[in-house]
């Protein structure tokens, strides 16, 4: 039987499959499965010599390292909490992240984060550092005891420890923090692994940063519960110059990226072909919506299915996603069918919606959080009629599979007529020579809003707010027309890449005039 801990899977496979390839630094060193728990249990113990005791948070802040995977894995066989926080906060977030998520302590790479350590010095926080100098070595910490063995052996993972401490992106206030448990992992990489058929053959290089769940759970965990590989990149982050290199010494059999990377290589791809492209299963796709004309484009320049899905981090990642060619259809701006949870439409009083009609996408299984921490209010709204409530519009179709509309608070409201940003975003991405494009509302005095969007050209290309206009107006409804169009180099994006059309709609009626600034999260 499959252990319902995370810490109890990785264990199964560490001796189902000891000597297959867990964990790959490119061109630096690989690990098994066998060794890379040996060299958890090992820091395990050195966190318990520290005075780390079950139910204790430690943050985390590293780029994409083996240091960052093996403490990571060190503090939830603990039994204690793992809080990953983005490198590039300035000290005053870090000072949010590390007291929201009351952190006992801040490991970080020997390279100084002067930011993180600034804050966690303010907050009185213990901080170490963590290296592992090659595969042969153990993980050292600067500040530790001895670790002993039995400290490991004694401690037995239990389903409802809190593993990982993660915060929403905040569209429209400030983060949320949500407690992931042993079970919620467990059952989301189970899910993950079942839909994508995942096996010990396999083998990804990780793209996203490893402190949110797209490439924690989806990229990562997933691959390690099957037995498969993943390979970290030489940087420590993407890089679309040694991308494919990775992935064809690897012999990678897919990956999974947001939107903004898929174009970043695709764009590669038009610009400077590579020599040789790895047969890959499939693509995977998540976290933003990737236009129908990009997931064309994608499919055939690499020869392979790409599988859109549709994921939070309170789902502990994944809720739905398009199946295996051989499972199913994959529909083009579809998210797929929900994997291994329960998922409904409801209206504002609860009541299911028949196929065809839209409502808010809510979702209930083993994989879903059981609350934001120290938040009344946000668990109020989210949890009702015994569902967790994503906050997107969606519609299912005969075949189950969800679309969908938008964020309950992103649609725009012009005149009464709602919007989808997501519609106008895919209008954009089929024009021909727009790299990237966003609409958003902004406020309007005769409709309460408008609707106004931001291309990014492709290279070379002269595109101009005319044909941009004019396109818009052949393929969508006149009142979805976007009333003016930005034209820039670059849009702000978070740290995982996603596009937040709130941050955007600040961005750029900014730079018009600081009267019309809509106030968001008020």
């Amino acid at each position: 039987m499959e252990s319902p801990t995370l810490t109890g899977l990785l264990k199964q496979v560490a001796s189902g499959f000891p000597n297959h390839r867990a964990l790959s630094v490119s061109g630096k060193f690989d690990l098994t499965h066998a060794r890379l728990q040996e060299l958890v249990d090992h820091a395990a113990s050195l966190l318990i010599a520290y005075g780390i005791a079950p139910n204790d948070t430690v943050a985390l802040t590293f780029p994409n390292t083996v240091e960052f995977v093996v403490m990571f894995l060190a503090v939830i066989r603990c039994r204690a909490t793992a809080a990953p926080l983005n490198a590039v906060y300035t000290a005053e977030e870090f000072e949010f992240y590390l007291s929201d998520s009351e952190s006992k302590l801040l490991i970080t790479p020997e390279k100084p984060i002067h930011a993180a350590q600034a804050a966690a010095s303010k907050l009185n926080i213990p901080h170490v550092t963590a290296n592992l100098s090659d595969a042969a070595s153990h993980v050292t910490l600067s500040s530790a005891a001895e670790g002993s063995p039995d400290s490991v052996s004694q401690l037995v993972n239990e389903p409802s420890d809190v593993a990982l401490f993660l915060h929403t992106s905040g569209t429209t206030s400030r983060p949320k923090g949500v407690p992931l448990t042993q079970l919620n992992l467990a059952s989301s990489v189970q899910n993950i692994k079942s839909v994508y058929k995942l096996t010990e053959s396999d083998s990804t290089v990780i793209v996203l940063p490893l402190f949110h769940v797209h490439g924690l759970i989806a990229g990562l965990l997933s691959s390690f519960s099957a037995g498969a590989a993943a390979t970290l990149p030489a940087a420590g982050r993407f890089s679309a110059s040694t991308f494919w290199s990775d992935m064809v010494t690897y012999n990678a059999t897919w990956y999974t990226a947001v939107p903004t990377i898929h174009q970043i290589i695709l764009d590669r791809h038009s610009s400077k072909p590579e020599p040789q492209y790895p047969k890959l299963r499939f693509i995977r796709t998540c976290s933003a919506s990737l236009a129908p004309s990009i997931l064309a484009r994608l499919e055939e320049s690499f020869g392979a299915p790409v599988l859109e899905a549709y994921a939070m981090t309170e789902a502990s990642h994944l809720m739905c996603s398009n199946p295996l060619p051989e499972d199913g259809a994959h529909k083009p701006g579809s998210v797929g069918r929900p994997v291994g949870q329960e998922l409904a439409i409801l209206d504002e009083n609860g009541s299911a919606q028949p196929e065809g009609v839209t409502g808010e996408v809510c979702i209930r299984g083993p994989n879903v959080t059981k609350g934001y921490k120290n938040n009344p209010e946000a668990n109020k709204a989210a949890f009702l009629f015994g569902w967790f409530h994503t906050g997107d519009i969606g519609v299912l179709d005969s075949d189950g599979y969800l679309s969908l509309v938008g964020r309950i608070k992103e649609l725009i409201n012009r005149g009464g007529e709602k919007i989808s940003p997501i519609e106008v975003d895919a209008v954009l991405l089929s024009h021909p020579e727009v790299a990237q494009g966003v609409a958003f509302g902004v406020p309007d005095d005769k409709y309460g809003e408008e609707i106004n969007c931001a291309i990014i050209p492709r290279e070379g290309s002269s595109l101009d707010e005319e044909e941009v206009m004019r396109h818009c107006k052949k393929n969508l409804a006149s009142f979805k027309v976007p009333k003016k169009v930005f034209i820039t180099e670059s849009l702000p994006k978070t740290a995982t890449g996603k596009i937040q059309r709130r941050i955007v709609a600040e961005h750029f009626l900014a730079q018009i005039s600081t009267a019309k600034v809509p106030k968001f999260g008020a």
